[in-house]
């Protein structure tokens, strides 16, 4: 079993940065593919970004390719999400989710754990 806290929302202006962290436990973090997703009010769960065991593979939405970068230190069990050129519409609750495979995929349904959630608020 796999719990994951994220952290590093805020607070930030159109155009802004912020980095994610989500921490997990356990001695098996290496193992699990990690995903970013994101959910605004009245909205679905929408994918964002995802990595695979070793960091080599990774997936993007169009909406946050070439500004959102996905990394991870299995070393620190940490998976991060770089935000940067941050838009009003980035706005949302962002989530990060772990999958046994060792490909990452897309699919919020797939997934086994997630956090909790950390608020991104981007303002215009």
């Amino acid at each position: 079993q796999v719990q994951l806290v994220e952290s590093g929302g805020g607070l930030v202006q159109h155009g802004g940065s912020l980095r994610l962290s989500c921490a997990a436990s356990g001695r098996t973090f290496g193992s699990y593919s990690m995903g970013w997703f994101r959910q605004a009010p009245g909205k679905e769960r929408e994918f964002v970004a995802a990595i695979g065991w070793s960091g080599g593979r990774t997936y993007y939405a169009d909406s946050v390719k070439g500004r959102f970068t996905i990394s991870r230190d299995n070393a620190k069990n940490t998976a991060y999400l770089q935000m940067d050129s941050l838009q009003p519409e980035d706005t949302a609750v962002y989530l990060c989710a772990a999958d046994r495979r060792a490909t990452p995929t897309i699919q919020f349904h797939l997934y086994n754990y997630w956090g909790r959630g950390t608020q991104v608020t981007v303002s215009s």
